[in-house]
């Protein structure tokens, strides 16, 4: 990236300086899409905290308090405002899992990568063989993964273990990142956030909500996989603006503005800049394709599409206001 530092003008639109990193991504951000909520928002966060109750997890200490600084039924309303409350309740519920899963995995990874092993391969044990759970998060896994074999096609849930696998191989990648003494690049930093991000196991839950399933040549198509690609990238992307200072402060290391930071030597104002540079180039490229290929989708194809473009919506609207993000509307914006 040739952008010189001095290019990157720190303030607001029509001259006003942000007062803060959160003031700064909302002058800058690029959001074409509206915000939008679910009517079962209430009904499914209820739903979350039973489940996590029946499953044990929020017996676990920091557990509950961690649940309600992330608010996951929000963020599902976001994210799939249009969907019945029986598949918002799988997305409000797999969105409370993965934020236990990688908050723990992050945790153990920590102190060492080969401890993150056994927790690792029970999850992969359960997701590709059926293997029986050994742990409470095991446990979640394996009644996840029930929720979403009833609810979809054989076709959609391969396809959501398929990804909902990469995502565990990817948090081993992210503690051994994390456990090298120097950050790594920015192409193997994004690479490892793609992964990390989770947002992709979501996607055969926006096609099961439609009303028939997506043809194979239709879900395969190049323009298709293309925009997957790009919404789950945006929809990662667009949070780590909002949890760069946590992250910073906690010696994090796999995040797009903290990546750009590293690899431009730049303050972290001038680096959440970069990143929202970044983001608003890949959403402007998803709208792009979007528009070149709808009128050759199926209602039901456009229907999925939507799901992807409810992930990046509902992340920026979610991660604005949700408390585990709030010291980015605390930090300046000029430092």
């Amino acid at each position: 990236m040739s952008t010189t530092h001095e290019e990157i003008a720190l303030g607001a639109h029509d001259g006003i300086p942000a007062s803060s990193l959160k003031d700064l991504i909302d002058a800058h951000l690029y959001m074409p899409f509206p915000f939008m909520s679910n009517r079962h928002a209430a009904e499914a966060s209820v739903g979350v905290d039973a489940w996590l109750r029946t499953c044990g997890l929020t017996d676990e200490v920091g557990v509950a308090a961690m649940i309600a600084f992330t608010r996951p039924a929000e963020l599902a309303s976001y994210n799939s405002p249009t969907a019945e409350l029986d598949v918002l309740q799988i997305v409000a519920n797999q969105i409370a899992y993965q934020f236990v899963f990688d908050d723990r995995a992050e945790e153990i990874g920590r102190r060492s990568p080969d401890r993150l092993l056994p927790m690792l391969c029970e999850s992969i044990g359960i997701l590709r063989d059926g293997a029986p759970p050994r742990t409470p998060l095991g446990a979640a896994l394996a009644d996840l993964h029930r929720q979403v074999r009833e609810r979809c096609t054989p076709a959609q849930a391969a396809r959501w273990a398929w990804k909902s696998r990469e995502y565990v191989h990817g948090l081993l990648y992210e503690a051994v990142a994390q456990a090298h003494p120097r950050p790594p690049h920015m192409g193997l930093s994004t690479s490892i956030r793609s992964l990390t991000a989770g947002v992709e196991p979501f996607y055969p839950l926006a096609e099961a909500a439609q009303p028939c399933e997506l043809s194979a040549e239709e879900l395969h198509h190049p323009v298709v996989q293309r925009l997957s690609r790009l919404s789950a990238d945006a929809a990662v992307w667009i949070p780590d603006l909002f949890s760069a200072v946590k992250e910073q402060r906690a010696g994090g290391m796999i995040n797009l503005a903290l990546a750009h930071q590293q690899a431009h030597r730049c303050s972290l104002p001038v680096a959440v800049m970069l990143a929202i540079r970044q983001i608003n180039s890949t959403i402007r490229e998803f709208e792009r394709l979007y528009e070149e290929i709808k009128p050759d989708l199926s209602p039901a194809g456009i229907g999925y599409v939507e799901g992807m473009v409810g992930w990046i919506r509902g992340c920026y609207h979610w991660s604005r206001t949700v408390p585990r993000y709030v010291d980015a509307a605390l930090t300046p914006a000029l430092l």
